[in-house]
């Protein structure tokens, strides 16, 4: 068993929940493994940073429904409690079936083509077989939050809700009018969250601020492990919560290459990864070596490869140019033939400039002729891309599924780009973008999950061994 930590809308306060769950069950000294659904980054930083275990994503679409029910099973037996944080509403998806669905399988295609809720956390808890609290914000509601309580429960009758938690209630008179009004459905009340003033998670334009630029960070789950100990029904939530191994766990089949070793640029600039990314390419046989683009002098010595993720280098863009030295070691190393792959942040950084939002134009690395400028526009959605030329990481025709997400666009796009892209859930056509010039680099707006892709790491391996093997 697990919990399924679910919102009737995007905005009414999910992951503090989860957050104040997770804390004061660490602060028990409890193991616990959190999950997130869907493609996010930032959510996971901050469950990592209480419990001490990275989480682990659960999408789809960017894998497949298998993989997501294997990776669950793989690391929630490893612990003592589970928790799954959703995404968005408890309903919302996306429409599957829109394109060919390539390695997946024609079976699992055909049993989703009616599905519209697809990759929602509802499907997720569909997958899993798990129970769902729902979150609901109670802040400008009273007598209403039985409709919406019961709309949810009646919605899919394959969804278990195992009861509801309060959030944002205003005073003792206020918890008085829910209590009622939901008394008639007899949906246990698992937890009341009085509105905070002391505990805010700042964002900006591409969501919370990651935890490594949160100095206060600490004391913040310190106050989230309070609050948690106090507004739970422990009595009720621990038995859910309970992990046990639902799925059988699929046993890694991968033949370890010989070692090369990864330069990961990992700091508050850089630090979108899927963790099951970095694990599959230590389990092929990579050493991950992990620095700074912002701090080092230098890259990393006797590396055959480099990875850049996303992040946000336009905030930390003029202490990325101040760091001419590193700057230069990076183009360097990618004229020379360096492998390497750049996912959207990653990619900025490889341009001749990043122009920040108020107009500031800062050099970077000069690998590609283009310049990344922000902009108030947000690129935001599933991706379903087609490789139009054999690449550093997959051959000609091969579909790829991923997911942008940024507010930068380039000033001049690739003459021979990597992927033709279209939205997953139609067909509609997003346009041709990525970099592959020089052929040693792959530089692309879509973020990819490699778990139910890992010719892709062993292709990108394979490339960075050829570069070990010049140099013996």
């Amino acid at each position: 068993m697990a919990l399924v930590i679910a919102g009737e809308r995007s905005g009414v306060g999910k992951t503090t929940v989860t957050l104040t769950l997770l804390a004061s069950l660490r602060r028990r000294d409890r193991l616990v493994q959190s999950f997130k659904v869907g493609p996010d980054y930032i959510d996971p930083m901050f469950h990592q940073h209480v419990t001490g275990r990275a989480c682990r994503n659960l999408d789809p679409v960017l894998t497949s429904e298998a993989y997501v029910q294997q990776c669950f099973a793989r690391h929630s037996q490893l612990s003592e409690y589970a928790l799954v944080e959703g995404v968005m509403g408890l309903f919302d998806g996306v429409k599957e079936g829109a394109g060919e669905q390539g390695s997946r399988g024609a079976e699992e295609k055909n049993n989703a083509q009616c599905l519209t809720d697809f990759a929602s956390t509802a499907h997720i808890a569909r997958l899993l077989d798990l129970p769902v609290v729902l979150v609901i914000d109670c802040s400008r509601l009273s007598g209403s939050v039985a409709a919406i309580a019961h709309g949810y429960r009646s919605f899919d009758p394959r969804i278990k809700i195992a009861g509801v938690v309060l959030n944002r209630v205003g005073s003792d008179r206020h918890l008085s009018l829910l209590k009622d009004s939901l008394e008639p459905l007899q949906l246990p009340i698992l937890g009341v969250l009085r509105r905070q003033d002391n505990i805010t998670i700042p964002d900006r334009h591409l969501g919370l601020v990651p935890t490594a630029e949160l100095p206060e960070l600490n004391a913040l789950i310190d106050r989230l492990a309070d609050l948690g100990d106090s507004c739970f029904d422990w009595q009720r939530l621990l038995p859910l919560l309970k992990s046990e191994p639902l799925f059988p766990s699929a046993s890694a089949s991968l033949s370890p290459s010989s070692l090369v070793r990864i330069a990961v640029a990992r700091d508050r600039a850089f630090n979108f990864y899927y963790q099951d990314n970095l694990d599959l390419l230590q389990e092929l046989g990579a050493e991950l070596v992990f620095w700074s683009p912002l701090e080092d002098a230098d890259i990393p010595k006797d590396i055959q490869g480099m990875y850049f993720g996303g992040g946000f280098p336009e905030v930390f863009a003029q202490q990325l140019a101040e760091n001419s030295s590193v700057r230069h070691a990076v183009k360097t190393a990618i004229l020379k033939g360096m492998p390497t792959v750049a996912e959207c942040g990653g990619l900025m950084y490889l341009c001749e400039q990043i122009i920040d939002f108020e107009g500031k134009s800062w050099s970077m690395a000069g690998v590609l002729p283009t310049s990344a400028v922000m902009g108030g526009r947000l690129t935001l959605g599933y991706r379903r891309a087609v490789a139009l030329q054999d690449n550093l990481l997959v051959k000609a025709n091969t579909i790829v599924y991923g997911h942008e997400f940024h507010r930068s666009h380039l000033t001049l796009t690739p003459t021979q780009p990597l992927f033709e892209t279209s939205r997953y859930d139609c067909e509609e056509n997003m346009g041709c973008e990525g970099w592959g010039l020089p052929a040693n680099i792959h530089a692309s707006y879509v973020h990819q999950h490699w778990g139910e892709s890992r010719e892709i790491p062993q292709q990108f391996l394979k490339e960075c061994l050829k570069v070990a093997s010049s140099k013996t």
